[in-house]
């Protein structure tokens, strides 16, 4: 019998499925079709009970998104009731308490996350599983269909290790992994061969993204210690993204234009 946190511990030491997240967010998805499917067929008191629950967390969903939506709320402070006559400088003043209800900070960090940058170009053309990903059939008759080999350029890291080919399902090619981009400064007006550290977001699919595949449009990290890039505190810059404008699987290297 298993014991103890089982999943877990599985998790840590093997990881997920590489297309948890996509899977997860499919899953997300069919959430509120599958709900509503259930309020139809719900009949007499369970239907009651299930539409006053339902009530319940569409107005807490509401109050949390106008909660967000407001930058400041203006709140009257409670009245103080003084003894005694009270000054007419007191009762013409109104006092009023500020609640920042979301600070600079998080919603700086919230943009960072949902990978809004201001960039060279806002918008690509997402590409399809069906043009990144060849379906290879395995098995003693080539009847099984679960492995993919991508055919776009991608980034495997420097301490890359395959898994075994039985239990692999995702192939990257070792002509298609590439380590370095060719990055423009914007200001500069220069071009520099610099290191890629790692695929920070691709537009299409997190699938891709935890993938390591680059296309057109993708985010990449590149290694910036090279051009002696300092902050006004006088650290040397040693990471910086990058967006990729060409489409590196036709072109054969990945070019980029600096985040500033």
């Amino acid at each position: 019998m298993p014991q103890n946190e089982y999943i877990e511990l599985h998790q840590k030491r093997h990881g997920r499925r590489l297309d948890y997240e996509e899977r997860k967010r499919k899953k997300e998805g069919r959430l509120p079709h599958e709900l509503s499917q259930k309020a139809k067929k719900l009949r007499g008191i369970r239907a009651k009970l299930y539409n006053k629950k339902r009530h319940a967390e569409k107005i807490q969903m509401k109050k949390t998104i106008k909660m967000h939506e407001e930058r400041k709320t203006r709140q009257k402070a409670p009245e103080s009731r003084l003894d005694g006559p009270v000054p007419k400088y007191i009762l013409d003043r109104e006092e009023q308490t500020r609640a920042k209800v979301l600070s600079n900070t998080i919603k700086q960090k919230r943009k960072e996350k949902a990978g809004k940058w201001d960039v060279p170009l806002p918008k690509v053309r997402s590409v399809s599983e069906v043009e990144a990903f060849k379906v290879l059939k395995t098995g003693k008759s080539r009847r099984k269909a679960w492995k993919r080999m991508v055919t776009k350029v991608c980034y495997a890291g420097e301490t890359f290790t395959r898994k075994p080919p039985k239990y692999e399902r995702f192939i990257r090619p070792m002509a298609l992994r590439f380590k370095k981009a060719h990055v423009t400064h914007p200001d500069l007006k220069a071009t520099f061969c610099l290191p890629v550290i790692g695929v920070k977001k691709n537009p299409t699919s997190p699938l891709y993204t935890s993938l390591g595949v680059i296309t057109k449009g993708t985010i990449i990290e590149v290694n910036v210690s090279e051009l002696g890039l300092v902050t006004q505190g006088g650290k040397v810059v040693w990471g910086k993204y990058a967006q990729v404008t060409n489409n590196p699987e036709n072109d054969g290297c990945i070019n980029a234009v600096l985040l500033v």
